[in-house]
């Protein structure tokens, strides 16, 4: 529920944040944490650095969000924090078991337990969290960002800010610098707070136009931006602050060990990699206007024609619906490679490619023959009951998202008394993945869910100006 936040209710609220909280910070991947209140409970008995060693195993707390840890769309483990924590466990010789939790209280609360030897969900280093738990040294800077639509406003100071309708996550760190900036010197400065909503909701309806701006960390701001690449975040609130690994604090030697494997990750410019790999990027696609896709259909798509109608009669698929998806993918550049590493005309993993028979992603042939194989088997994968072109819709979004978390989509559908087999009801609940009042009960957890609704909607308005061309 939103709530109009006033001077003199934020006076009070300032009061109590800077009592109790004024360096719980929020940025652990979906910045709602300023609503858990970390617990510190009395550390169990943690695991030497030997015992891991010897078990061959290291369990990991983290948590299921977008800029920390997830299943991707084709149903295997990702995220910053996957790609980390994968490349410290190779370097410590031991495999990782994962302690997926739905907040950073339960992060918390599985170190205080000693049902994790370490903690990477997108922790900031804190004074407060320094008394009671071991930082790793930090691997990554984030700073406090205004999120706007570039058509909309474009806030450049402080200044700018008040008579804007900014809506951020209740008693978080955002809230508590706004708080700030109205007590010290914008009085007239106002906001609205919700405690039901994540900041990636947040970032959405700034996307969807529903209000100006909000506030979010700068990583997930350059994330989500990969997906709404009409935000922009023209001006930071606060300096940097840093991310680390949270361990026990009678864990040294297992923090000695991470700090170790860090530097050398560092020296060898992997980190720098990392960082290139999951934040540098503004979007996985060029979200082009229309004018531009008929342009490449003049100067790319004649060169791609036949391979793409061959593949299309091969898998008894619509030909014009390939070739929309090849470029929905890739804008139909064979050399294609998004941040993930996915590549080709069709933006096929390494995974899928050899599974689907492509030895090599960049030939553009075999990239799209094995597309439309990958697409012909989603479509085979669901009942009898689901027929066209629902079949076809749903399939795409399979291929987008994952079968996995389409089936999770399917099941919730059903749980609201809508239809599992009809695509305009399955795209009402797919952003619903992305919800933390539903994302934790769903066996896959968390998804984008508002990429494959929108997937699919391009590809069929590609698919429309296809269709008037000529053959």
């Amino acid at each position: 529920m939103l709530k109009n936040v006033s001077s003199f209710r934020c006076c009070l609220r300032w009061l109590l944040v800077t009592a109790i909280s004024i360096n719980l910070t929020a940025c652990d991947g979906t910045s709602e944490t300023g609503n858990d209140t970390e617990s510190h409970l009395e550390q169990a008995s943690s695991r030497t650095l030997a015992e891991i060693r010897k078990s061959g195993r290291l369990v990991v707390a983290t948590r299921n969000a977008p800029s920390v840890w997830y299943i991707d769309r084709h149903d295997e483990p990702a995220g910053p924090e996957h790609a980390l924590t994968q490349s410290f466990a190779d370097w410590l010789g031991v495999e990782i078991d994962y302690q997926v939790e739905a907040t950073v209280t339960g992060v918390l609360a599985a170190i205080d337990q000693g049902k994790a030897d370490l903690a990477a969900a997108g922790l900031t280093i804190t004074p407060d969290r320094q008394k009671h738990y071991r930082f790793s040294k930090p691997y990554m800077d984030v700073t406090q960002q205004i999120v706007c639509r570039r058509d909309r406003v474009q806030p450049e100071e402080i200044s700018d800010l008040p008579g804007l309708d900014i809506h951020v996550i209740a008693n978080s760190s955002y809230s508590a610098t706004l708080q700030r900036y109205q007590q010290d010197k914008y009085p007239e400065l106002t906001w609205s707070e919700t405690d039901t909503a994540t900041t990636e909701q947040l970032l959405h309806q700034v996307w969807q136009g529903e209000f100006d701006c909000t506030i979010a960390d700068s990583n997930i701001v350059d994330i989500n931006r990969r997906y709404y690449p009409e935000l922009i975040a023209p001006l930071n609130l606060r300096r940097a602050e840093q991310l680390g690994w949270l361990l026990p604090k009678s864990a040294r030697k297992l923090a000695s060990a991470v700090n170790r494997w860090l530097k050398e990750f560092e020296a060898a410019d992997e980190l720098n990699a990392w960082q290139d790999r999951y934040y540098g990027f503004f979007e996985v696609f060029d979200f082009v206007d229309i004018r531009a896709y008929i342009r490449r259909i003049d100067e790319r798509f004649p060169q791609y024609r036949d391979d793409f109608r061959e593949a299309a009669e091969e898998y008894h698929l619509p030909f014009t619906l390939l070739a929309a998806q090849g470029y929905q993918e890739s804008h139909w550049n064979a050399r294609a490679k998004s941040p993930t590493g996915v590549r080709g005309i069709m933006m096929l993993t390494r995974n899928t490619a050899k599974a689907m028979g492509v030895e090599n992603r960049l030939d553009p042939k075999q990239s799209i023959f094995g597309g439309a194989k990958y697409l012909a088997r989603m479509k085979q994968r669901f009942v009898d009951d689901v027929t066209e072109p629902d079949r076809t819709w749903l399939a795409l979004a399979a291929y987008n998202v994952g079968r996995a978390h389409l089936h999770d989509a399917q099941i919730l559908a059903r749980k609201q008394n809508k239809n599992p087999h009809l695509w305009r009801d399955v795209r009402q609940v797919l952003p619903l993945l992305a919800d933390k009042r539903y994302y934790p009960d769903l066996k896959h957890g968390y998804a984008r869910g508002t990429e494959p609704v929108r997937y699919v909607r391009r590809i069929r308005e590609y698919q429309h100006v296809l269709n008037g061309e000529k053959p």
